[in-house]
C-alpha cells in the first residue's frame, strides 16, 4: 500500500501523505510542522516554485496530510516499469537536481512524482518533477515500509548526493541489477565501494556512460574517488541522456554491440575482478569481525610481546640478517609470516611497512594464549605450506601461511646497495576459504653491511 499517493479531496485531486500517526500522536511528534516544510516543483524550463502543504484531515483513525498535486507518477513505479520509461524519467530527474542546485531535496524515488505525459497545464508540463517534502515524506515511506533506499549513501551530501543517486538509478535501468544487491552490508559496500563496475553488469555500455557512473559511486570511498563534482558528473550525464532538442536518446543507442570474442574476454574481466574484490573484502573484514577477540587477549599479547622482547634483547643469538644474500632475505621473511616467527621479521624489515609482522605476533600471542587455557588444544596454527603438501584439503580452519611463492629481480644487484624484487604468492588465513592473491615489491637496502627490507608495495590481484 502507497502511503504517498494522488486522490481526490473535496473532489479535486491531491497529493496525499498518511503519516500512520493517530490524532493524539500526530501532535506529540510536532508532525504538523510538516504544514510548513517546503517541496519544490520544478518545471522543464528551469522554472522553480515552492510547495507546501494545504491541510490535515482524519481518516479512518490516522493523519493524512494533502495538498495541490502534480500530475505524474512516484519516480520508484517508473523505475519498475521498462527501460525507455525509466530512462526518461531520471533524466527529467537529473535535469531538474541540476535546476535545484544546492537546494535540499530529497533523494528518495518513493518521495518524487514526475510527469512523463504530454499534454498538461502550466506547471504540469511534460517533464516536471515534484519534490515532495522530505521530513514528511520519509515518515510516510517509513510507514509504507520502503526503510532502505538502495540509491542514496548517508555520507553525502548536496550535489554529490545527487550525482551518487543519479548514477545507480542509471545502474539498476542498464543492467537489471541493483549495484549493491547485498541489503545486509549495503552501507558498509557503498564505504568501501563494493560494486561491480557497470562494464560488466551492462556489457557494451557507452565508455562515457560507464565512467560517470563508476565515478559517482565512487563518490563516499575517499581513497578511490576521482576529481570529478557531483554537479559536473550530473551535467555530463544530461549530455549523453538528452538530445540538444530536448528529447531522451533511446536506450538501444547506449550500447554498442560486442563481437564473440570481446563478450569472451569481458566475461573472463568479470570473473578475475570478482575474484580479486571478493577476497579482499573478505580478509578485511576477517579482521573486523575478530576484532572483539583480539581486544580481548590484548593484555595477555601485550605481555607474552613483552616477554619475548626482553628474551631476545639478553638473547646474544638475536635474529639477524647478517651474510645472507638479498634473495634469501627475501624468502627467509615470507617464511618467517608462515610460522609466525614476527621476531625474525623484525630482523628482516627496516622502516618498511609493519602489517605482516602485526599479524604474525598477534596469531602468535592468541595461540600461547589459547594454548595455556584449553586442556587439549594441540595447535593454534598450520603452516599453509606444510597443509598444502599433505594434500591441502578443505576447509582448512586453522591454516595460516604462504604458498605458491615466487620471487623476481626488478633490478639492482648484490653490488650495489639497492635491490628491488617482486614476490608473488597466496596467502591463507584462518577459517577463510581463499587464499588473498598478492604481488609485493620489495625494496632492499643494505644497512651496516646487512641486506634489510626497507619498503613493501602491495597489490591485490
Amino acid at each position: 500500500m502507497q502511503n504517498i499517493y494522488v486522490s481526490d479531496f473535496d473532489g479535486k485531486p491531491a497529493v496525499c501523505f498518511d503519516t500512520g500517526l493517530d490524532p493524539r500522536s500526530f501532535a506529540r511528534t510536532k508532525m504538523s510542522q510538516s504544514l510548513i516544510e517546503p517541496g519544490y516543483v520544478v518545471r522543464p524550463d528551469g522554472a522553480k516554485e515552492t510547495w507546501k502543504a494545504l491541510g490535515v484531515n482524519e481518516v479512518d483513525g490516522f493523519m493524512r496530510v494533502w495538498g495541490t498535486p502534480l500530475h505524474g507518477e512516484r519516480l520508484d513505479k517508473i523505475l519498475e516499469e521498462e527501460p525507455q520509461a525509466a530512462l526518461q524519467a531520471v533524466t527529467f530527474w537529473i535535469r531538474a537536481k541540476l535546476f535545484l542546485g544546492d537546494e535540499d531535496s530529497t533523494l528518495h524515488p518513493g518521495a518524487v512524482f514526475i510527469n512523463c505525459a504530454d499534454g498538461g497545464d502550466s506547471g504540469n508540463e511534460k517533464g516536471s518533477v515534484f519534490f515532495t517534502p522530505e521530513n514528511l515524506s520519509q515518515r510516510c515511506l517509513l510507514f509504507e515500509g520502503l526503510e532502505l533506499n538502495r540509491y542514496s549513501c548517508p555520507d553525502l551530501k548536496g550535489m554529490e548526493a545527487s550525482a551518487f543517486c543519479a548514477s545507480a538509478m542509471l545502474y539498476k535501468i542498464l543492467s537489471k541489477s541493483y549495484p549493491y544487491p547485498d541489503n545486509a552490508n549495503i552501507f558498509q559496500d557503498m564505504r568501501e565501494g563494493i560494486f561491480l563496475p557497470p562494464d560488466f553488469t551492462a556489457p557494451g555500455l557507452n565508455k562515457e556512460l560507464c565512467d560517470l557512473i563508476h565515478s559517482a559511486l565512487l563518490l563516499p570511498v575517499a581513497r578511490k574517488r576521482t576529481s570529478a563534482s557531483g554537479t559536473d558528473i550530473l551535467g555530463n550525464l544530461l549530455k549523453i541522456l538528452m538530445t540538444k532538442e530536448g528529447s531522451i536518446v533511446p536506450v538501444s543507442s547506449l550500447f554498442n554491440q560486442l563481437s564473440e570474442s570481446e563478450n569472451a574476454k569481458l566475461v573472463k574481466e568479470k570473473r578475475s575482478f570478482s575474484l580479486r574484490q571478493n577476497t579482499s573484502v573478505k580478509a578485511r573484514r576477517f579482521v573486523t569481525r575478530n576484532k572483539p577477540v583480539l581486544l580481548g587477549v590484548a593484555i595477555a599479547a601485550a605481555f607474552f610481546i613483552f616477554i619475548g622482547i626482553n628474551i631476545a634483547r639478553g638473547n646474544s643469538r638475536r635474529p639477524t640478517t647478517a651474510g645472507l644474500t638479498s634473495d634469501t632475505v627475501v624468502s627467509s621473511y615470507y617464511e618467517a609470516l608462515s610460522s609466525l616467527d614476527h621476531l625474525y621479521m623484525e630482523a628482516c624489515v627496516l622502516g618498511a611497512d609493519r602489517g605482516d609482522i602485526n599479524i604474525a605476533a598477534n596469531l602468535f600471542a592468541i595461540s600461547k594464549v589459547r594454548q595455556s587455557y584449553e586442556v587439549n588444544f594441540n595447535s593454534a596454527i598450520i603452516p599453509a605450506k606444510l597443509w598444502q603438501d599433505n594434500g591441502g584439503e578443505l576447509p582448512a580452519p586453522n591454516v595460516f601461511g604462504v604458498t605458491d611463492l615466487s620471487i623476481l629481480l626488478l633490478s639492482g644487484n648484490e653490488n650495489e646497495n639497492t635491490v628491488v624484487y617482486r614476490a608473488e604468492y597466496l596467502l591463507w588465513f584462518p577459517s577463510e576459504q581463499l587464499p588473498s592473491n598478492r604481488s609485493d615489491e620489495l625494496t632492499l637496502t643494505r644497512h651496516r653491511g646487512n641486506w634489510r627490507i626497507t619498503e613493501i608495495k602491495r597489490t591485490l590481484k
